[in-house]
C-alpha cells in the first residue's frame, strides 16, 4: 500500500511529496471499478466500539489539535475529491479491484504480485528488523553478545508473535519466517489480498501463517503482538479523503495491539522519520490528555507514553533536495511502554 503529510494548505514542496505526486498521478489513471458492497469482515473475534462514534472521537481529537478535517465522513465505497493529497490508493474499492487482478494473474500465471516498496527494501526491513528484536531479547534475557547470536536466533525469536497490518499478498511475512520468526499473522481489509496471501503462503512452503480478513481501523482482534508491521498501511490511510481523522483512529487501534514491551515498525514513503516521530509524540501528548491529572501521574512513576522512539533504518539510500539530504523510504520502530 502507499500516506498524506498534515501540512499547510500550500506546503514547500518536498522529496516525499514529490514521489507521492508521482504515485497519486499513476493511481488516477486507474479506471477499474468493483462491486465492492460485498466486503464484509470475517472474523471470530470480538466486538468494537460504534464506527460513528470512532469517528466522531477521532474528529474531535483532531479540531483541538487544529488539524484540517473532512467536514462531512466519506465512506471507503467513495470516490476521493479532486484536490489535495488524496488519492485512489486511500480507497478500499483500489485495492479490492488490485487484488481482483493479482489473484486472476496468479491462478493464470502463477504470478506473485507487486510488492509495495520493492524486494531491496523488504529484505533491509525484515533483516533490520530480526537484529532489533534478537537484540531486545538478549536484554530481557541479560544475555550478552557473545557471537552466537545467528545460531541463538531461532531461540530468541520464537517468543516473538508477528502482525502484518494491510498484509497484502503476505511476501513480507514470507521474508519474516525466513529470517526466524514463526507466530505470523497477516490482516487486510480486501478479501481478495488475504485470498492471495493464502494461495501464495501455501504454494511457497509457508503453511502455518495465519491470514484473516480485518480492518486496523475496526479491529475485531483482542490478541496483542509483540511485532506489529506495517509497510505502507498509514500511508494508504494518509490518502483517504479523511486521512487525518482515519489517521487518529489508526493509533488509537494499533497502540491496543502491540503488547507493552512489544515494538511497531513503520515503513513509510510519504513520511520522514521526523514526521512519524512528530504523529506519535501528538499521539502521546492526546493520550495523556485523555488521563486528566497528568502531574500527579507523572509524580508516582506511573505516566508514561503509549509509544516511544527506538530505532530506525539508516542504510537507504540517499539523496540531496533542495538542499536537505532525504530518503525516499523511512522506517522507524517504537516501543510500546
Amino acid at each position: 500500500m502507499a500516506g498524506i503529510k498534515l501540512a499547510p494548505e500550500e506546503p514547500e514542496t518536498t522529496p516525499q511529496q514529490h514521489a507521492r505526486a508521482t504515485t497519486d498521478s499513476l493511481a488516477s489513471d486507474d479506471d477499474r471499478s468493483i462491486a465492492a458492497d460485498s466486503w464484509s469482515i470475517k472474523s471470530e473475534y470480538g466486538s468494537t466500539l460504534d464506527d460513528d462514534q470512532r469517528h466522531a472521537d477521532a474528529a474531535e481529537a483532531l479540531s483541538s489539535a487544529n488539524f484540517r478535517v473532512s467536514s462531512d465522513y466519506s465512506s471507503d465505497k467513495e470516490e476521493p475529491d479532486a484536490d489535495g493529497a488524496q488519492s485512489m490508493l486511500g480507497l478500499q474499492s483500489y485495492w479490492d479491484a488490485a487484488y481482483s487482478d493479482e489473484l486472476s494473474n496468479f491462478r493464470e500465471h502463477g504470478h506473485t504480485g507487486e510488492v509495495w516498496f520493492g524486494d531491496d527494501v523488504m529484505e533491509i526491513v525484515t533483516s533490520w528488523t530480526k537484529d532489533l528484536c534478537v537484540e531486545i531479547s538478549q536484554k530481557e534475557m541479560s544475555v550478552s553478545d557473545n557471537g552466537e547470536v545467528n545460531d541463538q536466533a531461532d531461540k530468541y525469536l520464537s517468543s516473538w508473535n508477528v502482525l502484518d497490518l494491510g498484509t497484502g499478498n503476505g511476501l513480507l511475512l514470507h521474508q519474516l519466517a525466513k529470517e526466524g520468526f514463526s507466530d505470523l499473522t497477516g490482516t487486510d481489509y480486501s478479501e481478495g489480498a488475504v485470498e492471495l496471501a493464502q494461495h501464495l503462503s501455501q504454494r511457497d512452503g509457508f503453511p502455518n501463517i495465519r491470514f484473516m480478513v480485518d480492518d486496523i481501523l475496526d479491529t475485531k482482534l483482542e490478541r496483542q503482538f509483540k511485532l506489529v508491521m506495517d509497510k505502507g498501511t498509514l500511508d494508504a490511510i494518509g490518502l483517504h479523503p479523511d486521512g487525518p481523522v482515519k489517521r487518529v483512529m489508526y493509533w488509537d487501534s494499533v497502540s491496543k495491539l502491540v503488547a507493552p514491551g512489544g515494538i511497531l515498525v513503520i515503513t513509510s514513503c510519504n513520511n520522514t522519520k521526523d514526521e512519524l516521530l512528530e504523529e506519535v509524540e501528538n499521539f502521546n501528548m492526546r493520550k495523556s490528555n485523555l488521563t486528566g491529572d497528568v502531574s500527579s501521574e507523572a509524580a508516582s512513576g506511573t505516566d508514561h507514553p503509549p509509544f516511544e522512539y527506538l530505532s530506525h533504518v539508516r542504510t537507504y539510500p540517499t539523496f540531496m533536495f533542495g538542499g536537505s539530504v532525504g530518503s525516499r523510504v523511512a522506517t522507524v520502530a517504537f516501543l510500546r511502554k
